[in-house]
């Protein structure tokens, strides 16, 4: 625990990618594999569950600092880390252990979750007092679940291949499914990862790691200069879907999710459509609800996947299919160095016609392809992808100044907005934890009828009094914490800690008065909300300082952004 923990702390220090890289190396030729194994699967994304409640960590850190619960937290709010705060007001250790990671967390840290919370309490008392303050603060963070770090998987996948001197394409498709929640990282795992061998029977199911794609921000006019002519693009619809790879071998079919999860026994209905492809063969794709012959609303497969058990019923009301945009593998042969005109091709022959290839578009100019965009939400799709046709299929992203033909694009349609209300806020984490930077926004239960009616009810709200049944009010409908500068978020944390009118622990209720436009890709009805409604992907666009509080808009405009059945969008 000790070496991971002194690891963190340099890889948290720097900023400098090759230093960390060397960081990683030098932990990985001391550390043992076991240990090594579960450093790569914390630092590559896993996350293991909450063994605690963070409840009774607080609880248990103010006993063992005989610090009263009140200075506690304000010493948190002012730290802004959960960890970090404990970390730094627990008493000097009894004792330094040399216990390794794996045994922390295999025989330590899992077996708390099932112990009686006298006995969680006097275990975490007890490892507490092993350790220095960095080793404290991993601890605290590994047994809440809180666990992060400033390393990519690309990075910790670039400090394998270097220190196993093995190509890094290999380690980071050996990766793919290595911080799968359902599987402990072991040394067979780590051996596996670092082998100079050539794949095996172990890998027959394994994906590729998934190439992804960038927002195009560029403006339409601009697409000519910085893209170049339609012509050296594949223009494809873009599915709102769950990102996916299909892979076939041995006589068998195996489905990744795009966040490295097995999910095959979910969907039945791709498995189904994929057994008669030949052995060798990766799709990359996207699963998508599908309704009388086109895409269905995102909220049903969101349902589906919630399931434990898939009924007949569960079928019948969320059926899936499998829209294949790339190839990957064909009989048995890596493809992604392949250009990507010639992998659709391929694309096209391996599937004939048994599993439906993404279909691209073709117009003379950016503008015709653009007003054909417009028609996105009315075809239950999100907008185009932007692929040139001679683009490899590559790892992870792309930087975002290679906007030539070596990148894939999302061009979305715009995102729904709807002018909110401020009414609650919340401390950010990290740099952001002496600034309210956490919002919720509310909208009129109906439009105002003029401004002297909403003040009314901002008057009421501040003097702590119950809307009636049926009155004008502020709903409250979305959380969004991102879209704004550090300087906008400075002025707005002034005007919440001059607005407040309630603190409820981190919240804070403010007396409304900021209006924002906020951006979003999708709408839903929710049952559990009390708006009715929930949004996808909210965000901040801008604060609407020229809009008074009784021009926000209301529960009318977001039903508006149904269909006209009601659908979802």
């Amino acid at each position: 625990m000790k070496a991971f923990a002194n690891l963190f702390a340099e890889l948290d220090a720097s900023t400098a990618t090759r230093a960390k890289v060397e960081a990683l190396k030098r932990y990985l030729a001391t550390a043992l594999p076991a240990d090594a194994a579960w450093a790569v699967y914390f630092l590559a994304g896993g996350k293991p569950r909450q063994v605690v409640p963070t409840a009774v960590l607080r609880a248990l850190a103010c006993e063992r600092a005989g610090l009263a619960e009140w200075l506690f937290e304000a010493a948190y709010q002012a730290v802004g880390d959960l960890a970090e705060t404990i970390a730094h007001v627990l008493p000097p250790p009894g004792a330094c252990s040399d216990v390794g990671l794996a045994e922390w967390v295999e025989q330590r840290l899992l077996p708390l979750r099932g112990a009686a919370p006298a006995e969680q309490a006097e275990r975490i008392a007890s490892y507490w007092d092993e350790l220095d303050t960095p080793g404290r603060f991993l601890l605290t963070k590994l047994i809440g679940g809180g666990f992060r770090v400033g390393v990519s998987k690309l990075l910790v996948q670039r400090a394998l291949a270097e220190h196993a001197g093995v190509d890094a394409k290999l380690v980071a498709q050996r990766m793919m499914g290595y911080t799968d929640a359902k599987a402990w990282p072991d040394a067979q795992h780590y051996a596996r990862l670092v082998s100079t061998d050539g794949p095996g029977p172990a890998d027959a199911g394994q994906p590729y790691p998934f190439f992804l794609a960038h927002a195009l921000g560029v403006p339409v006019a601009e697409f000519d200069e910085r893209l170049g002519p339609p012509a050296e693009w594949l223009v494809e619809w873009k599915y709102d879907g769950i990102r996916a790879q299909v892979v076939k071998r041995v006589g068998q079919v195996w489905i990744w999710s795009r966040g490295e999860e097995l999910v095959t026994e979910r969907f039945p209905e791709v498995v189904a459509l994929a057994l008669p492809l030949p052995d060798g063969t990766v799709l990359d794709g996207e699963i998508v609800v599908w309704i009388g012959g086109r895409p269905g609303p995102f909220n049903l497969l969101q349902q589906r996947i919630g399931r434990k058990t898939l009924t007949k019923r569960v079928l019948a009301d969320a059926p899936v299919s499998f829209i294949a945009y790339d190839l990957p593998e064909a009989q048995g042969r890596d493809l992604r160095d392949e250009p990507q005109h010639v992998r659709r091709g391929l694309l096209i022959e391996a599937t004939e016609g048994r599993i439906q290839v993404s279909p691209t578009e073709t117009r003379d100019t950016w503008a015709a392809l653009a007003l054909l965009r417009e028609e996105a939400r009315d075809r239950g799709v999100e907008g185009f992808m932007l692929k040139h046709r001679e683009a490899r299929y590559g790892t992870g992203r792309r930087k975002q100044a290679d906007i030539g033909g070596g990148t894939w694009w999302k061009w979305k349609v715009d995102p729904f907005s709807v002018d909110a209300v401020l009414v609650y806020a919340q401390a950010g984490h990290g740099r952001r934890a002496s600034v309210y930077t956490d919002y919720t926004f509310a909208v009129w239960s109906r439009p105002p009828r003029d401004a002297a009616e909403a003040q009314a009810v901002v008057d009421a709200i501040a003097r702590r009094e119950p809307a009636p049944v049926g009155a004008l009010q502020l709903v409250a409908f979305a959380k969004a914490y991102s879209g704004l500068t550090d300087a906008e978020f400075r002025d707005v944390d002034r005007v919440i800690r001059r607005t407040t009118m309630e603190k409820f622990g981190p919240v804070r209720s403010v007396t409304p008065t900021l209006v924002f436009e906020l951006g979003f890709e999708g709408i839903n009805r929710s049952p559990r909300h009390k708006s009715g409604i929930a949004v996808r992907f909210p965000r901040m666009l801008r604060i609407r300082r020229d809009k008074p509080l009784h021009e926000a808009d209301s529960l009318l405009q977001l039903e508006a952004l149904f269909g006209p059945a009601g659908e979802t969008a």
